[in-house]
This record gives structure tokens, sequence and C-alpha cells, in this order.
């Protein structure tokens, strides 16, 4: 018999993930510059479009299939189109109807994907990108998801890390926000730097629209975190708290380190210790107290701050600091679990700290690397091959002259029929001149 009260709330928090999406366009559009906001935006609707399709054809199936071999991917046909899933109201917990399930992780998928966008914004071919997402989300995230997510049951293999290793990760550290992470970084090693990284300020071109983009995604974040307990019951309610508390506690921890090192708080700093915070508590939100939440969401805030300056010290030029919040964060979040863990907690386990041993520590450790590897090594031959078959890079000229005039035909801002005439040619005529005299005036 159906649970109408719990498909009702696997419902809702479905949608609220699907808010995210946008919510990470305004996100990341707000942070680049106003050449290249439609272009950022388009990066995670594009990924929404074609997911959602890719899903329902073979997505859940590779990831909820059973098992084809040693827990690492679902039955490619078992589910082709979602056949039989129609009529199917056992569902993954008790009264759940499938298809629920089905709509619930359809936009984990999405977002994972989106996530990735931020680390090559300003460069990226759309058409490249697009070859990307597919490719990507059917090599890497739909297997890693069968790992981390797909548990036994009755009749039922699922993945390798949630059942022969049982590593925690209760809405997706690793299979989210550590995938994404080292996917954004071995894509922006592929496509290498933006024109003037390191040089140029590229300052944000729309913090309010960061600041809406965050509160978008905070507000979506309670559905990710606390849907992923698939009922409307106590662990929906001591995570949908600890995500709450651990992400305040990351803004404040990010804002003290802006504080402390340069001299004051920024708006861009509260917007990217609210992320960071997210993603540290994601797979750790059934396993810890509030006050474990509080802990992992200050060290998040602090540690994620100071992260994303590495990228000017090694030299990648992750755009948008997709390494320095989400797998920085992923693995902060994923790896505390085996210290702070409680067994007083809904996951009931005991970490370090709560004389739970190491066993739990390295079964996190394991479960982080093994995704971050695995996602890391296969972006690299994905996007060199893109890269190399393609082109997945505009050129330095388009890319001085705006992404979104040469990918889109677009511009965010039409500043030119603000003061009369000129049009659209009068503005490509100025881009392409700005193109022209920036390349003459930054050349050796």
């Amino acid at each position: 018999m159906v649970n109408t009260g719990d498909t009702a709330w696997i419902l809702t928090s479905a949608a609220l993930v699907l808010l995210m999406v946008p919510g990470l366009a305004l996100f990341y559009g707000g942070m680049v510059r106003a050449k290249s906001v439609l272009n950022m935006m388009m990066m995670s609707f594009g990924a929404l479009g074609l997911i959602s399709v890719l899903w329902v054809v073979y997505g859940y199936s590779f990831a909820f299939g059973d098992d084809v071999g040693g827990g690492l991917l679902g039955s490619p046909g078992e589910f082709f189109g979602l056949r039989g899933l129609m009529e199917d109201t056992t569902g993954e917990a008790g009264g759940l109807p499938v298809m629920a399930f089905v709509g619930f992780q359809a936009v984990f998928a999405v977002i994972t994907v989106a996530l990735i966008s931020g680390a090559i914004a300003d460069r990226a071919k759309f058409s490249a990108w697009m070859v990307f997402v597919g490719a990507w989300a059917s090599i890497v995230y739909f297997p890693v998801a069968h790992w981390v997510f797909d548990f036994d049951a009755d009749g039922h293999t699922g993945g390798w890390i949630a059942n022969d290793l049982a590593a925690i990760d209760f809405a997706g550290g690793t299979a989210v926000h550590i995938n994404a992470g080292a996917a954004g970084l071995a894509l922006a090693l592929v496509l290498g730097k933006r024109r003037g990284f390191g040089r140029d300020p590229m300052r944000p071109h729309n913090l309010p629209l960061v600041m809406i983009g965050a509160g978008l995604l905070w507000f979506g974040w309670f559905g990710f975190n606390a849907g992923s307990a698939l009922a409307a019951n106590n662990t929906a309610a001591v995570v949908w708290v600890n995500t709450l508390v651990a992400t305040g506690a990351a803004m404040l921890g990010w804002l003290l380190v802006e504080k402390i090192r340069d001299g004051h708080s920024t708006s861009l700093g509260a917007a990217s210790g609210v992320v960071a915070g997210l993603v540290a508590i994601t797979p750790s939100c059934s396993a810890v107290s509030p006050i474990g939440a509080i802990v992992i969401g200050v060290i998040a805030g602090v540690l994620c701050a100071l992260a994303v300056g590495l990228k000017f010290r090694f030299g990648y030029d992750d755009s948008l600091d997709v390494v320095g919040v989400h797998l920085v964060g992923g693995l902060l979040g994923t790896i505390l679990i085996g210290f702070l863990a409680t067994a007083d907690a809904p996951a009931a386990v005991d970490g370090l700290f709560y004389g739970g041993g190491f066993d739990q520590l390295w079964k996190q450790i394991i479960g982080a690397v093994a995704v971050l590897g695995y996602s890391f090594l296969l972006t690299l031959v994905i996007g060199f091959v893109i890269h190399k078959v393609m082109g997945f890079r505009i050129s330095e000229e388009d890319e001085v002259a705006g992404i979104d005039n040469v990918e889109h035909a677009e511009s965010a801002y039409d500043f030119v029929s603000l003061g009369g005439g000129g049009g659209a040619a009068s503005l490509a005529g100025q881009a392409h001149a700005e193109a022209r005299n920036t390349e003459g005036a930054t050349k050796p």
C-alpha cells in the first residue's frame, strides 16, 4: 500500500532539488563576467535537459539495476526506458512508489553534472560541453551512483561502497561533490587557463545574483539532504536541523577567515561559505549530532575559504572554485564522519571521538579516494578525447570578445539599446573591437 505522506515528501524533495539547478545557474552566472553569464547559465540548463532524458532511457538502470559485476554497475537493460516501473508501488522504502524514487534520483544526477561547469567558465564550447555531459554521466556518474546509493535488498544486489565497504554517504558527499570536484579539476587541466588568469581581476559581475543563487541552493538543499531519508520521519527531521546549523556555521567560518585575512567580510564569502557548509554536511547529516554538524560546518568554512587560493599556487584555473568548495568540502564531510559520527544519530555508528575506533574512518577514506581517483582519471580521458576530436575550447579572440555573443548570439545586458541606435550589429562590432584592442594591449 502506498504511503501517501512519504510519497508527498519525496516528490516535494525532488522538486526542491530541481530548484537547485536554476539556483546554481544564478550562483555561477553572477560570479562570472557580464559577457559570460548566459553561457554559464546555459551549461546548467543544458545538463538539466540532457540528463533528464538519459536517466529515463538507461541511467536509472545503470545506477539501480541489479548488479552485474562486483558492485560496479547495474544491469544496463533491466529498467531500459523505465519499463515495468510505472505500476510498482513497493519502492525503495516500504510504501514509496518506485517512480517517486526515480524522479528524486534523476535530479541528483542533473545537479552533479551541472556543478562541474563552474570549473571551466568563460572558455568551453557549448556543443562540446553537451557531448561531455552525456559521456561523463554515462561513464562516471551512473556507475558511481550505483556504488554509493544502491543498497542490497531482497533479491537485489547493489553497489560496493554502500554494501561491501559500508561507508556512510547519506546524500552524496562522494557520488555528488567529490565526484564533481575531481571532474572539475581534470577538465580545468584539459582546457587550460583563461586568458588573463592570475593577471586580470575577473571579478563577479553581479553579486545580488550570487546571493539569490546561494539562497535558492540552501532552500533546495533541504530536499537534497532531508529527502534522502526517503520518508517523512525522525531521520529527515534530524538531517534537516543538521543541514541548517552546519551551513550557518560554515558561513560564519568563511567570513571570519576573510575578516582576519583581508580586513573585511564579503557577500561573495557569505554565499561561498553557505555552499561549503551544504557540501560538507551532505554525507554526514545522518551520522552526527547537531554539535558535530556545527564542528563540520566551521571546519569546512575555514578550510574551503583557504583552499580556493590553491589554484593560484598550483596554477590550475578552476574558474568558480569547484575544487576548493566541492572537492575539498566533500572530502572533509566524508572523512570527518570517521571522527564525529555518534551512535545517537540515525546512522547509529560511533566514530573515533565517540569510542568507535578507526573502523569507520578507514571506510570513509577508501570510499572518498576511490571516487576521487575514478572520476579524475576518467574525466581526463573523456575531456582529452572531446578536445582532440571536436575542440573543447573557444579561441582566445572569441574568449576576449565574450562567449555569450560567440556561442549563443545573445547578450545578457543590452546596454546599446539604452542609448538608442546601433543595435545588435553595433554591439557585435564593439565586442570584436574590444577583442582586437585587448589582444594588442596584452601581447608581449
